[in-house]
């Protein structure tokens, strides 16, 4: 059995100069093929004849006869080779009218109800043999789910990622209100003392009724009463036309359920801070064909969705 130190001894250069002599079986041509000179060749040929204690090729007249023992190793050194070259070669471009399989993204309710269709019905015109599986997900435990390999990516308020996460700025997420002007018989647009005076419904997955509005109607000496809390975003509309109350929302889902439910839109009277949305997903899938293509579809789906809504914000095409 080889030797580490002979194995040491032999590098790629000299089994491609190994595998061309054998092709060749002349050293001009040989030493052509690989850029060499003649000298360069022939001492790649001495190495290797040092290494596995072999003349591998001996002169007949002006070519190379290989020696039994060259012509033993040159089928497994052929395959290395090729096996080398097959996993250096760039990619094939991905292909989504051929591919078969399914694409996963996770995102939080209030962006899965402005992109999710879109983004279906771009994925169908464009991969047909493709299935769009959409999985609910927050900041809280997108992370841990996107090393699990539950979605290709996440779009939500992501939190600092790991040094082996992307985190991709998308848009800043502005807040907008919304309510049934029959209930609530309020103008557009509202004053700070009628925003603070009726009534209001959060949306929360956890049940928490204090949110940032209520730090800056504080600092206005002002305060809400919130009359109704519930943990999902499609709940709204339908307490909003039951009873007269606001809600506050983020603007690219509150403008999807003012078209859906025949709801008033307005700004908000006061400066709230705005969320940055992300995409997450993982470093080792920043140059994966398949995966950039689905993360480049998304943010050309979801600009023409915010575009389409009347949102003001759009998304670089570099954050894919």
């Amino acid at each position: 059995m080889m030797n580490d130190a002979t194995l040491r001894k032999i590098d790629l250069n000299l089994l491609l100069a190994f595998s061309v002599l054998m092709q060749e079986r002349n050293v001009s041509r040989a030493a052509e093929r690989l850029l060499l000179g003649q000298p360069g060749l022939s001492a790649a040929l001495r190495r290797l004849r040092e290494a596995l204690d072999d003349e591998l090729f001996v002169r007949v007249g002006r070519g190379l006869q290989p020696t039994p023992r060259a012509l033993s190793i040159a089928p497994a050194i052929e395959d290395a080779l090729s096996g080398i070259e097959r996993a250096i070669r760039p990619q094939a471009e991905f292909d989504p009218t051929s591919w078969q399989g399914e694409f996963r993204i996770g995102m939080c309710d209030n962006l899965e109800s402005a992109f999710f269709g879109p983004l279906a019905a771009r994925l169908l015109q464009l991969s047909p043999g493709a299935r769009l599986i959409g999985i609910a997900s927050d900041k809280r435990d997108s992370a841990r789910r996107l090393d699990e390999g539950v979605f290709d990516f996440s779009v939500a308020m992501h939190d600092e990622p790991a040094s082996w996460h992307i985190r991709a700025p998308l848009f800043d997420q502005v807040s907008i209100c919304i309510y049934d002007e029959a209930q609530l018989g309020l103008k557009a647009p509202l004053s700070l003392k009628d925003f603070a005076n009726v009534a209001h419904v959060t949306v929360s997955f956890e049940g928490h009724t204090s949110t940032g509005i209520d730090m800056a109607l504080n600092r206005t000496g002002d305060v809400r009463q919130v009359v109704a809390t519930v943990p999902r975003f499609s709940a709204l509309p339908m307490v909003l036309k039951a009873m007269p109350a606001i809600a506050t929302v983020p603007e690219s889902i509150g403008r999807c359920m003012a078209q859906l439910h025949g709801l008033m839109l307005c700004e908000p009277p006061l400066s709230l801070p705005t969320d940055p949305v992300t995409m997450l997903y993982r470093r080792v899938d920043q140059t994966d064909g398949r995966a950039r293509w689905f993360r480049r579809l998304f943010i050309d789906v979801a600009n023409k969705a915010l575009e389409a809504s009347g949102c003001c914000v759009s998304i670089p095409r570099a954050a894919a």
